[in-house]
């Protein structure tokens, strides 16, 4: 049985490989306030989140067919959440009812526990069908079709009549029927469990009817050696079945977890959603294209974290820079630059999981990968200057790169003059845009937004945060070209007056 609901054709890999630079992606796009939401509380939850989020996927197909699932989740929350149950509960069982084929050698003990394992799982498949015979119907992804119909075919009436048939027969009430041969030395070979006579006779019939000649033995009570050696003689038997059915039972039990392992995403998505929109956010599903294009259009673009941490509405943008490699962000200080760019590499990595997007319309093509390059604070052990540290770790990013990449700037290169930063800046952009991989960039550089506004000016987008004529601030960003102040006067007089 294969659970498919995070791809196609295989199983979702929790322990796959995360980014080398998940770190700092992590930090700079305030990614746990998003997990966080998502996870509820439920560790488990937060881990595959993450998990999920940060290993996106390349294709866009493979992120329309888990949009699907996902839609059908928000659509039946309440099936979804009663299926994400039955793995749970199977996990409590195990745990309360000390259930386990692992920790015992012996045949009869490792046949015991997987007998009793097997019995709590058909109870627990018994549930799994009825929701799919109840809610089948109200489902309409891909994903979800192959799932219930799974269930339908490979757990059917006939299904639950042969194992519980099995199990009866396997708990060995009328004793264990052996059949062997003498070896080398007269000791027992080729030991065989047998099927157990089933003939339905009255009581007077099977006393007297004929008989096979044979011989028995009865062991006393209190021979210990004997009961030994008659144990390891029903084990050798049923050495071979009790190897079936555990094997059953892990694949039962396998099952179960890839079961939880998968729906526990879409459980954070829902939980991610209600939060959401218990604050009047919009969230959409977004339009994802191939690498190979740039595409990058939005209406009501918002970061979900500052939303998730004010617990409130939050402005959100609108932005068209399809076709752009490049856009640069400038304006007021405190305009909602960097949340605005937040907000786009949440955004981005929302849609590359296969969730919706914190916006009313979002389409943008898929990234081979997205990498932050966020200001820091002064290093206190003094080992290095702030220009050194930045250029450090834009060094480790060049090393991990591939073309149709995407890279967020957030005031990079101002640790130095005017004049220096902006040529710094001017040059890593260049040779970023040669190999094509798009850029954001937040800056108060004016030489260097300047100079590219100049030379590409149609080759780029460029954003700027707005300010009223009092001073105030929108958080709204419009198109429009770089401005030699970033009135950072209006700040100094909210702080000291005047």
């Amino acid at each position: 049985m294969k659970v498919f609901l995070m791809y196609r054709d295989r199983d979702f890999d929790l322990n796959a490989k995360l980014p080398a630079h998940e770190q700092t992606l992590t930090q700079d796009l305030e990614l746990n306030t998003l997990l966080e939401a998502m996870a509820a509380g439920d560790e488990f939850v937060f881990q595959v989140a993450r998990q999920a989020v940060l290993t996106g996927l390349r294709d866009p197909e493979e992120i329309r067919y888990r949009q699907d699932i996902l839609r059908d989740c928000l659509k039946n929350p309440a099936v979804v959440r009663e299926i994400y149950q039955i793995p749970l509960e199977s996990i409590r069982n195990k745990r309360e009812r000390y259930l386990g084929i692992f920790g015992t050698y012996y045949p009869s003990g490792i046949l015991s526990s997987a007998v009793r394992m097997l019995e709590m799982f058909v109870e627990l498949l018994r549930k799994l069908r009825r929701i799919a015979d109840q809610h089948a119907q109200s489902f309409e992804s891909e994903g979800f079709r192959r799932f219930f119909a799974m269930i339908e075919q490979e757990l059917d009436d006939g299904y639950f009549a042969l194992v519980e048939s099995h199990l009866r027969t396997l708990r060995f009430r009328s004793g264990v029927l052996l059949s062997a041969r003498l070896g080398p030395g007269n000791e027992g070979a080729g030991y065989v469990l047998r099927r157990p006579h089933r003939k339905q006779q009255s009581l007077v019939k099977q006393v007297l009817a004929p008989r096979s000649p044979g011989y028995g033995f009865s062991i006393h009570p209190r021979d210990d050696h004997g009961a030994r050696a008659l144990s390891d003689l029903r084990d050798r038997g049923i050495n071979l079945v009790a190897n079936a059915a555990a094997q059953s039972a892990d694949h039962i039990d396998s099952f179960l977890k890839v079961l939880r392992v998968e729906l526990a995403f879409y459980i954070g998505c829902l939980n991610l959603y209600e939060r959401l929109t218990q604050l009047g956010e919009p969230v959409s599903f977004p339009v994802a294209v191939d690498s190979g294009q740039r595409r990058h259009s939005f209406t009501g673009l918002y970061d979900p974290c500052l939303a998730l941490t004010m617990k409130r509405r939050v402005v959100g943008n609108d932005a068209d820079a399809d076709g752009k490699d490049l856009v640069i962000i400038t304006g007021a200080n405190q305009g909602g630059k960097s949340t605005f760019l937040r907000s786009i590499g949440l955004a981005q990595l929302m849609m590359q999981a296969g969730m919706f997007v914190p916006a009313e319309s979002f389409c943008a093509n898929v990234c081979e990968g997205l990498f932050t390059h966020y200001k820091r604070e002064e290093d206190v052990a003094m080992k290095s200057g702030k220009l050194d540290e930045e250029l450090a770790r834009m060094s480790a990013i060049v090393d991990q790169i591939v073309p149709n990449s995407m890279v967020l700037f957030n005031e990079s290169f101002a640790a130095t003059n005017e004049r220096e930063g902006s040529e710094i800046a001017r040059q890593i952009v260049t040779a970023l845009l040669k190999r094509r991989i798009q850029v954001f960039f937040v800056t108060h550089l004016y030489t260097f937004a300047r100079g590219i506004f100049d030379r590409r000016a149609g080759q780029a987008f460029f954003l700027r945060a707005e300010r009223q004529a009092d001073g105030g601030r929108t958080f709204r960003l419009h198109e429009g070209e770089p401005l030699q102040t970033a009135y950072g006067q209006d700040l100094f007089r909210e702080v000291f007056g005047g």
